[in-house]
């Protein structure tokens, strides 16, 4: 059996990332429902249907855990989710516990980037205001990554006009802390790293979400039951054409050139 992971388009696969290297004798199913990329600027009802229905598709291949590796999904349909399936099913939610943890002490702020709809959903702000009992806790908006992402395009050059512009109005020195709350923007760290003063932590919430993975198959006695084998899927179409995978290959090799200069 599968553990599936699912996401509006590639961002999830930086949680996938994390779970290979925890549960690196696992199969996965991975399932983008790029047709509908972006969910962040949509509706809510849209995107629940989109959901509900990529779900129904990821459930009839038999998975033993499903990860909706997306923040704005998470936020929008979650416990809904739990209680129509029996596997376990995980979400992922902006790091902003941690964040404000790791800002104890220090006189700075944490910023949470993130998409319009987690933004404005009611499970952030009660996050926010549960947790930021010192109102230190901005938060930005930056649907323009996730159309960089979905795009391939991680040239600076082109990125870093796009951050700057989003950011001019903010006095980014006062930060400690950057949540990357989209899956999408961990690709990114890289360069937010050269916009952002030298000293400024970025924390997402992959490795969290891999290890309660991980904690949850082995209390089901569930864990080393595959080869860690990929299938990958498209809005329902399963992917099999060559430069898809080889994309998909570059995307980790991304993230791998990140984690192994940190």
């Amino acid at each position: 059996m599968r553990i599936g992971f699912f996401d509006s388009g590639i961002g999830g696969m930086t949680v996938l990332h994390q779970a290979l290297k925890f549960l690196p004798y696992e199969d996965y199913l991975f399932y983008a429902d790029t047709k509908h990329v972006p969910y962040g600027e949509k509706s809510k009802e849209e995107v629940r249907e989109y959901i509900i229905h990529a779900v129904e598709f990821i459930a009839k291949h038999h998975v033993k855990a499903l990860v909706i590796a997306c923040n704005t999904a998470t936020s929008i349909v979650i416990e809904e989710l739990r209680n129509l399936y029996s596997f376990p099913i995980l979400g992922i939610e902006p790091a902003v516990k941690p964040a404000v943890d790791n800002m104890a002490g220090r006189q700075k702020k944490v910023l949470v980037l993130a998409t319009n709809l987690t933004l404005k959903e009611k499970k952030y702000h009660d996050l926010v205001q549960r947790i930021d009992s010192e109102d230190i806790v901005d938060s930005l908006a930056l649907p323009g990554l996730v159309q960089f992402a979905e795009n391939f395009e991680f040239d600076e050059n082109r990125v870093i006009p796009y951050l700057e512009k989003e950011l001019s109005s903010f006095d980014i020195q006062q930060y400690g802390t950057v949540v990357l709350g989209c899956t999408h923007f961990p690709y990114f760290e890289g360069i937010l790293r050269k916009v952002f003063p030298e000293e400024v932590d970025f924390i997402s919430g992959s490795i969290g979400t891999a290890k309660n993975l991980k904690r949850i198959l082995e209390s089901k006695k569930l864990v080393n039951q595959g080869t860690g084998d990929i299938q990958y899927f498209k809005s329902g179409i399963e992917v099999q054409d060559s430069f898809s995978l080889s994309n998909y290959q570059k995307l980790f090799q991304i993230l791998d050139g990140y984690y192994a200069g940190n």
